[in-house]
């Protein structure tokens, strides 16, 4: 027997006022849609995503699983019924893209719930800090009697701080015979999932809730709700992190990815900032206000102060990136000093190498993109620019002040600088004469 998940993901988010479908936008750099899949993955057998029409980016979000189309968005039971060829034979698992962090253990509390025997529905409930207008969960001996929406509540009923999330799970028999039976009948004329429950509760079915932090089911419908929610993110990122084995000075301040990989013994210091796809090793130390996104950062490294690493940058083994050092697809070997203001784009650096302040790699001619290769134990003068395409051999030194348009030789010294010419007196001349000049203007 299956266990089925239906993602609800057709509404327009209005209230995001974006061009974007509201379940692409992101949190921690993965959408809405991929953090609730991602949960589900781990809990569910199959996943079924239904899609309002003309979602063709969200459906390739969605992506390998199936998507089904809601044509007319007539309400959360009706958009959940035109999944109801592919609930299976086992649980069915009605959950919203719009409510992204609920976490696979409280997946499966709730398929154990219902598999418990005692319940033939079982839906997730919490207590916010202000439950507000969320629907009051009424329990009975144990079990859930009714649901009742904040605008029919009693004073007494609104006292209650147990609120319905509004996700449900039941046989998949069950769960498709209450979705057809839902009506209609009310002021929006739409289907209403939570109506699932009093038919549930009309056939002496019992109702289980199943209580989960309210941190999880918080749902993300604008802009304001879409930071709290990566707030969240970020706290659940550091705690793993750092129960891991990795060190951050000022957690707070730092910000991650949802695929940030940092091995034990990693520092992090305060401010900095990671992008997608990001592998820091065992012992190095990220230091502070430093940028690293799309990079591979080996062990025993120092990236920063005000560092920043862009996509395709390879750190190996004991490379120290200073301040205001920027590296582009480039690779750095075991070893690698490039300690200040140094731009290093498309490029190869052998171990052992030294690169002086204010190097740079001329990479882009306007059309495309060149390489430069540097290999081992080469020095490379402050103040240095090699024109790409260009190697610098094994053992070579570049002396600094050059520009460097060919190639230089192993173990050769390679100097590309202008002669320096030197005119005697002339600057105390030149003060002597701006000093006239002064003079003549004041008295005219």
């Amino acid at each position: 027997m299956q266990a089925t998940a239906i993602l609800l993901a057709a509404g327009f988010g209005t209230r995001m006022k974006s061009a974007l479908p509201k379940t692409l936008h992101k949190i921690a750099g993965r959408s809405m849609l991929r953090h609730l899949i991602a949960s589900c993955e781990a809990v569910f057998d199959r996943i079924v995503v239904v899609l309002g029409p003309e979602m063709d980016a969200v459906a390739k979000e969605a992506a390998p699983h199936i998507c089904v189309i809601q044509h007319e968005r007539l309400g959360t039971a009706h958009a959940a019924l035109r999944a109801m060829e592919h609930f299976g034979t086992g649980e069915v698992a009605v959950l919203y893209a719009d409510n992204p962090l609920i976490r696979p253990e409280t997946m499966r509390r709730l398929l154990e719930r219902r598999r418990a025997g005692d319940s033939g529905l079982a839906l997730l409930a919490f207590r916010p800090s202000d439950p507000g207008r969320y629907g009051r969960v009424i329990m009975q001996d144990g079990h859930v009697a009714r649901i009742v929406e904040w605008v029919d509540a009693t004073s007494t009923e609104r006292s209650i701080d147990l609120c319905n999330a509004g996700v449900l799970c039941a046989g998949a028999e069950d769960m498709a015979r209450w979705l057809v039976a839902v009506r209609a009948d009310n002021t929006k004329g739409e289907y209403y999932l939570t109506d699932v429950v009093a038919l549930a509760r009309a056939e002496q079915v019992r109702v289980a809730a199943v209580e989960a932090p309210a941190e999880e089911l918080a749902g993300v419908n604008s802009r304001v709700e879409l930071a709290a929610a990566e707030a969240v993110v970020q706290s659940w990122l550091r705690h793993a992190a750092m129960e891991a084995g990795v060190t951050m000075i000022d957690p707070s301040s730092v910000f991650l990815r949802a695929d940030t990989q940092l091995e034990p013994d990693v520092t992090i210091e305060p401010n900095v900032v990671f992008g997608d796809g990001v592998k820091v090793a065992r012992g190095t130390v990220v230091r502070a206000f430093s940028h690293l996104d799309g990079c591979e950062v080996g062990p025993d490294c120092i990236v920063g102060p005000y560092a920043r690493l862009r996509p395709g940058t390879v750190l190996e083994r004991d490379v120290h990136v200073g301040n205001f050092v920027e590296v582009k697809a480039a690779t750095l070997g075991a070893g690698v000093k490039a300690s200040h203001l140094t731009y290093l784009g498309d490029a190869s650096v052998g171990a052992g190498t030294n690169i002086g302040a204010g190097t740079i790699t001329c990479n882009y001619d306007g059309f495309d993109k060149h390489r430069t290769t540097i290999g081992a134990r080469v020095f490379i003068g402050s103040d240095t620019v090699l024109v790409a395409p260009v190697s610098v051999g094994d053992g070579a030194f570049v002396g600094a002040g050059s520009v460097i348009t060919e190639d230089v030789a192993p173990d050769a010294l390679a100097l590309g600088r202008g002669r320096q010419v030197q005119k005697p007196n002339r600057a105390a001349e030149f003060r002597a004469a701006k000093a006239r000049t002064a003079k003549e203007r004041k008295r005219s």
